[in-house]
């Protein structure tokens, strides 16, 4: 056993060793990422370099990082060789998009298939798929509203999570509406009675039911992020994994951020103090 264990710790040291140690890692339990754009803000910052939990919701097909070559067949037809838990409402999800499946993702998951998602510009409202008694349950009376005969909970995730923002100088709705013009949107164009009329339209909100076994991913940035909004919702084979903690910050300026490193993203999330959006 000695000697086995001595033989190991010399592979181990060699470059060959170190490689394959490095990319198991990489490949079963954390990869590194830096969050490029602000559609995450003020939650996760442009220039948070953090790790990634490969093993939150199973083990994903392993991929040869930055070549993004995947090294291992798709054996179970669901991008994962281990199948585990699902991602929950509210997660923020590492995930690759759809439309590229190359390039890496960080949303916020807010709906799971069968739950609806109705938009108008600086209010989302989603009615879940577990009914009216479950929603009166888990949200307050004024978070409720009534709409086309069913409930729906107006905007479900910005009271826990502090980090979600809406910016009052962008009209996203006329935004969703060229791309729907484009036929590059992924929302249903509705008319709702209950809800305010927009006179420059003739439909005053966005619908979509999302799929069984699909999850829908907003940024926390609303009215800044490129999201299930405008490409749809994200099968269980393209999920990831979960950010993890950050080990470095800086911004734009290359500043160091102290305060952030180190510090577990479940921390940031709900702490204001981390929430200045710088």
């Amino acid at each position: 056993m000695k000697s086995f264990l001595n033989k190991l710790l010399t592979w181990s040291n060699s470059w060959t060793g170190t490689i394959v140690i490095v990319l198991l890692v990489i490949f079963f339990v954390a990869q590194a990422f830096v969050i490029p754009s602000g559609s995450m803000k003020k939650t996760l910052l442009i220039g948070d370099h953090l790790f990634v939990k490969k093993f939150s919701y199973g083990t994903p097909t392993p991929h040869l990082p930055w070549l993004e070559v995947q090294v291992l067949p798709d054996f179970f037809g669901n991008g994962h060789l281990i199948e585990g838990d699902r991602p929950e409402r509210g997660d923020i999800v590492v995930f690759r998009y759809p439309k590229q499946h190359k390039v890496h993702y960080v949303k916020r998951m807010i709906a799971v298939g069968g739950d609806e998602v109705l938009f108008q510009d600086k209010h989302l409202y989603i009615s879940f798929h577990e009914g009216e008694q479950w929603m009166k349950e888990n949200y307050p009376q004024e978070k409720l509203h009534v709409i086309a005969g069913k409930t729906w909970v107006l905007n479900p995730y910005m009271e826990k999570f502090p980090g979600i923002q809406y910016d009052e100088n962008v009209n996203l709705f006329a935004q969703m509406k060229m791309f729907l013009s484009a036929n590059d949107f992924a929302m249903q164009p509705v008319v709702v009675d209950e809800l305010p009329k927009n006179f420059n339209s003739e439909f005053n909100a966005f619908y979509k039911k999302i799929p069984e076994g699909e999850f829908y991913m907003v940024g926390d940035n609303r009215d800044h992020s490129n999201d299930s909004r405008f490409w749809g919702s994200v099968s269980y084979s393209l999920i990831v994994g979960k950010p993890w903690f950050i080990y470095f910050s800086w911004d734009d300026d290359y500043k160091i951020r102290w305060n952030r490193i180190g510090r577990f993203i479940e921390t940031i999330e709900h702490d204001k103090e981390f929430l200045d959006g710088k």
